[in-house]
């Protein structure tokens, strides 16, 4: 019997044809060169109150294990390790990776990068102070276990921090046929809203994985400056953190 997997090969094929362009900022990927800044910022701030940093303006995230799960060509990890943390990127699109380590190579970053899957890492026993999940859980094929393998990892009293597309009319209409149909912003094909999961969704199965919801945010963009902002508004992208207890049940 073949064991499940969260990998979805109609996502991994989409994936797979856009690889070559995730570091041209005016390309399809634009919006996440467009919000790194304020992912990268708002993950910094998050993992100090969270984690209880010391004050490091130059290097805030020294002496963390990061991982950035769905890394793509590298956009986030570059920024998080850039503050000083130990980046670990993993990707299920072999072109991503490829890639990811192109750019990368030479910078002398603590960034390594992998091939591999979220359930691949938990079976390992990898476990990491900080878990991004970052516009991931959108395009896996079996949300449950993808969101307990990424539970696995993330060490006692670590964080998980997860960003995605609200399952509302308001992202059907801005998220589908808005950015993929009007404005062309993103590929046709690129989400499929039924398979955006609802925060309280999430929180269910953050909760039955031994990790605690502390912070919700909503995300906008403004579609003429194309800058993104956080709001109280969650009716289309939202960010959740979230704190895994200090003592930990097994999560198996």
């Amino acid at each position: 019997m073949n064991k499940p997997t969260t990998v979805d090969p109609v996502e991994l094929a989409h994936f797979e044809r856009l690889a070559k362009l995730w570091w041209d900022d005016a390309g399809p990927f634009w919006p996440l060169h467009a919000m790194n800044g304020l992912r990268a910022d708002y993950i910094r701030d998050q993992c100090i109150q969270q984690l209880g940093l010391p004050a490091d303006p130059a290097q805030p995230l020294r002496g963390l294990r990061v991982l950035d799960i769905g890394c793509g060509g590298g956009i986030l990890s570059e920024a998080i390790a850039r503050m000083g943390a130990e980046v670990h990127g993993v990707d299920m699109v072999a072109k991503n990776i490829q890639i990811a380590r192109t750019h990368a190579a030479g910078q002398e970053l603590k960034l390594v990068y992998e091939c591999c899957t979220a359930e691949q890492l938990a079976d390992r026993g990898e476990l990491y102070d900080a878990v991004l999940n970052m516009e991931v859980v959108e395009h896996v094929a079996d949300l449950p276990l993808f969101m307990r393998s990424c539970a696995q990892v993330v060490r006692p009293g670590g964080v998980m921090m997860i960003a995605t597309i609200n399952r509302t009319l308001a992202s059907f209409f801005g998220a589908i046929i808005g950015a993929e149909y009007v404005l062309r912003w993103l590929p046709k094909g690129t989400h499929h809203w039924r398979k955006f999961p609802q925060p309280k969704e999430l929180e269910e199965l953050l909760t039955a994985n031994d990790l605690a919801v502390v912070e919700r945010k909503g995300v906008t963009v403004n579609p003429l400056t194309h800058q993104f902002r956080l709001t109280r508004y969650e009716g289309m992208n939202y960010v959740l953190v979230a704190v895994r207890s200090q003592v930990s049940a097994n999560l198996t």
